[in-house]
């Protein structure tokens, strides 16, 4: 009854749904802006303790907002906000937006991760960068790995042990019985290791700095601080969903980073999840919530895959 998407297995599979780029390799930092021109139901569920995020508020279940035109994820932890003004930028120029007198405002949620410590901590993604991003998204396939907002992520970052990269990855499953889609896109960046929960085994994460292995990481949060952390996604979907539902289903989604991140939504995480209901699909909202967390468990480890066989 479910599949993955064969000619696009990832979120942009989801008809209207585009995700744009900017990397700055030099210095390790970078965004990813995924658009919804047309404006889609939105909903948010912040789990971790430390998070850096733009417009949670406004598109909670009860506000005035019932829309979002794009979720902006980014680098350069509270400095990397200032790129979802490119975006708003971007969709201003394109009348997009929620209609509020004499000018249409567009609603443009945001998270950051912090990768500071990995590049040029004085270059974050900014106006321009997010602009561009908007220039440069596009309904082809998410690339995945070490770009956008995903470009600085490490995982398994603690004094004394050494950290693996972390990245961006991306996963869209299609019902065949319903057409019903559930895509996710996620910026892998978490304190946790990376775990395939069909073997237990450990993709990327906390190495041993002698041995090379790798090793368990809740025994050494007792033991010291560390390094900022954040694991930041958005699932989309084809379905109907009211503010609350969409809730609901960004909730359901963080099940599929439990399951991939050990430890996750600690104090030292900002882990958020968005959803997008962008169709008229009808669905149950718990069905949508269960295809979430699985897509977002397979986009965790899509996004430390492309590293595993460079």
């Amino acid at each position: 009854m479910l599949r993955v998407q064969r000619a696009n297995d990832t979120i942009t599979a989801i008809a209207g749904v585009k995700v744009g780029h900017v990397t700055n390799t030099a210095a390790r930092t970078g965004c990813t802006v995924v658009l919804y021109e047309a404006g889609a139901v939105a909903g948010v569920e912040v789990r971790g303790s430390a998070p850096g995020t733009r417009e949670t508020d406004a598109i909670r279940p009860g506000c005035l907002v019932l829309s979002a035109h794009a979720v902006l994820l980014t680098g350069g932890s509270a400095f990397g906000l200032d790129a979802a003004s490119g975006v708003m930028q971007y969709l201003e120029e394109r009348d997009i937006g929620f209609a509020a007198g004499p000018v249409r405002v567009p609603i443009v949620p945001a998270a950051v991760i912090f990768d500071l410590r990995v590049g040029d901590p004085k270059v974050r993604p900014d106006l321009a960068m997010g602009y561009q991003a908007c220039v440069n998204a596009t309904d082809a396939p998410v690339t995945m790995g070490l770009v956008g907002a995903g470009t600085g992520a490490t995982v398994g970052k603690l004094p004394g042990l050494t950290p693996c990269n972390g990245g961006l990855g991306s996963v869209c499953a299609v019902r065949e019985d319903s057409g019903l889609m559930v895509g996710a896109i996620v910026v892998v960046n978490a304190v946790g290791n990376i775990i395939d929960p069909a073997t237990g085994a450990v993709l990327a994460g906390a190495r041993d700095a002698a041995s090379g292995k790798f090793v368990g990481v809740e025994a050494y949060l007792a033991a010291g601080k560390p390094f900022e952390n954040t694991t930041i996604g958005v699932v989309a979907t084809n379905a109907a969903l009211t503010p609350a539902e969409a809730t609901k289903v960004a909730q359901m989604a963080h099940d599929g980073l439990a399951r991939t991140i050990r430890p996750i939504h600690t104090m030292f995480d900002g882990d958020t999840i968005f959803t997008l209901a962008t169709g008229k699909q009808q669905a149950s909202v718990n069905t949508i919530g269960i295809l979430a967390a699985e897509v977002m468990a397979q986009a965790v480890l899509r996004s430390v895959a492309p590293l595993q066989s460079a």
